[in-house]
């Protein structure tokens, strides 16, 4: 089974690559991405640049509408995404509690909706 965490951080700056916390924070990441992908449930994880530079996009009444910043206002930020694939949720639950941003933010943990692949007949 499929399960996103999306990550949600304080609404603060990172800290500089170059910089002992910027350098703490890339070790522990990689530990947890590099644990994870030993274990074979690592799918794909990225960080995300700050909300500021999202921009939302609703299209109503045949209409685009874009609106510069993030679709919702929360204190916390959405920074990033982990994608593993595990035999259940405990599982999920346990890789979870070893991302980073659950010792400072939050971990949502969600299944993703396996959707079956169709099969094409060619005739």
């Amino acid at each position: 089974m499929r399960y996103l965490f999306l990550l949600y951080g304080p609404d603060e700056p990172l800290p500089a690559p170059g910089s002992p916390e910027g350098q703490q924070m890339i070790s522990d990441w990689r530990a947890a991405t590099e644990a994870m992908a030993r274990a074979g449930v690592l799918i794909d994880c990225g960080p995300l640049q700050p909300a500021a530079t999202a921009t939302t996009v609703q299209v109503r009444d045949g209409e685009t509408l874009l609106t510069d910043g993030p679709a919702a206002e929360i204190k916390e930020q959405f920074g990033g995404y982990t994608l593993i694939d595990c035999a259940d949720l405990d599982e999920a639950l346990r890789w979870a509690a070893t991302v980073p941003t659950a010792f400072n933010g939050k971990v949502e943990v969600r299944p993703v909706v396996q959707i079956p692949q169709t099969t094409e007949v060619s005739g």
